[in-house]
């Protein structure tokens, strides 16, 4: 790890603004988390009204609202929950890679700081 340390400013700034942008980065994952989260939910509650309906359904095709059996709407929430569900797993995977990478960049900026602080 002593390896990667910063040996300049020039290398500091330059890891610096590298561990901003894993910060932002992750912030985003976070965000796109939270979306898919929302989306499963949003599933999760027409899966449910889907059972209670009796009469006819009718799901979003673009800007037109069109009726479907529900046959076909129960295909299309199974298939959106699995694409959604990949999509988290995939997120989740990312965010820890991310979240490691921050750590070891801490470390190593941390390192850098104490070596470039004035002896007392």
């Amino acid at each position: 790890m002593a390896a990667n340390v910063p040996k300049n400013t020039d290398d500091l700034e330059r890891q610096l603004q590298d561990f901003q942008n894993l910060q932002r980065q992750l912030q985003l994952l976070g965000m796109q988390k939270q979306q898919v989260a929302v989306q499963l939910d949003e599933i999760k509650m027409a899966e449910e009204e889907m059972a209670k309906s009796k009469g006819a359904l009718f799901r979003a095709v673009g800007s037109l609202i069109m009726e479907s059996s529900k046959e076909d709407v129960k295909a299309f929430l199974k298939e959106r929950k699995e694409t959604l569900d990949m999509r988290a797993s995939i997120t989740a995977k990312q965010e820890d890679k991310l979240r490691k990478q921050l750590t070891e960049m801490r470390t190593q900026l941390e390192a850098a700081a104490k070596m470039a602080a004035p002896q007392q």
